[in-house]
């Protein structure tokens, strides 16, 4: 459904598959710039909303995914995946426990698949799974002072997802426009999904479905530590990870790509990435960011030089290292990151 918010002033609706919530209010540079001076909201009840509860819960989800969440300590935020048994991803999982529920987001579209997996694996234990996407809306609120505006703006009293930069909040979906006004008189700025992507490229998080293809595994695109973790019992497409951790030299790698800023496109995701004319590799997501100009992410072979000057869907673009073609076999990596 249309994200009642795209009547705010300005607002500008994004394409798919966030087609339903605003890709900027205007002015997406300021928004860019308030995200990561200030705080902002940015509109995500696009997102579908699982939850689930019952005391079984937290023990049962970390059998079935990537992450530990046995014994997770409420209001505890983090991500999680759900693999196949070759170690492919099915879902991931944006999550938190409030200490009575798991709450989770995922992709757009995503709920009700998500929703069925897990509800035909509870067996005998004692949990029930909901798909709330019709009754629940994400809100996020990032920057610097985004824990003083919602606690400004009264929303204390729903379950928040506060994570490293940004805060989720599971609204109900009657409130999001009055949440989002609270929150832009406490002095939060909307912002759309622009300066959203792009601020979440430059942090060089993979979104699932766009940055990931069937192919996909976690070591690739820089999800082991933020959404797998390495010292667990077994779940499906473990073996896998752990193959991967053992011996190391996954097939790809992930990259940011700084593009020309000179061509006035962004590239296509899907598209090709091409070095002396082989494709070596495909872009996913890619963004106008507010300082760094065009950015995007991508996956290339792990044997591409990590110096070489790439073609991305026919835009000249240099490559940023996000994970080392020699990750894994418990190598001491250090990584080139962005200044903070």
């Amino acid at each position: 459904m249309t994200s009642p918010l795209l009547s705010t002033p300005g607002a500008v609706s994004a394409e798919s598959p966030d087609s339903a919530v605003a890709a900027h209010y205007g002015d997406p540079s300021h928004e860019g710039r308030a995200i990561e001076r200030s705080s902002a909201w940015v509109d995500r009840s696009n997102r579908d909303v699982v939850r689930v509860l019952g005391p079984d819960r937290l023990s049962w989800l970390n059998d079935l995914t990537s992450q530990l969440t046995l014994g997770m300590a409420p209001r505890t935020a983090t991500e999680s995946l759900i693999l196949d048994n070759r170690g492919h991803l099915r879902h991931h999982l944006s999550l938190m426990d409030d200490g009575e529920a798991t709450w989770m987001h995922t992709e757009p579209g995503g709920g009700p698949e998500l929703a069925r997996f897990l509800d035909s694996m509870r067996f005998m234990l004692r949990v029930e799974v909901e798909d709330l996407s019709e009754d629940r809306a994400v809100l996020t609120v990032l920057g610097p002072d985004r824990a003083k505006v919602i606690t400004a703006a009264s929303l204390d009293d729903v379950p928040i997802r506060a994570a490293e930069g940004e805060s989720d909040l599971f609204l109900p979906s009657d409130r999001l426009t009055e949440a989002a006004r609270a929150l832009t008189d406490a002095g939060a700025r909307p912002a759309g999904m622009w300066a959203y992507e792009a601020n979440r490229i430059a942090e060089h998080r993979v979104r699932a479905g766009l940055d990931t293809d069937e192919r996909t595994i976690p070591h690739e695109v820089d999800w082991v530590g933020r959404a797998v973790h390495l010292e667990k019992g077994c779940y499906p497409g473990q073996e896998t990870v752990a193959r991967v951790h053992n011996l190391g030299r996954p097939p790809r790698r992930l990259v940011m790509l700084h593009l020309d800023g000179t061509v006035e496109r962004l590239p296509k995701v899907g598209a090709a990435i091409e070095l002396e004319g082989r494709n070596v590799g495909r872009v996913g997501t890619s963004a106008r960011h507010h300082e760094l100009g065009p950015i995007a992410l991508g996956v290339v072979r792990r044997t591409s030089p990590t110096d070489a000057d790439l073609v991305v869907d026919g835009i000249p673009a240099g490559q940023e290292v996000v994970v080392d073609p020699d990750t894994g076999a418990n190598a001491d990596i250090t990584l080139r990151r962005r200044p903070r």
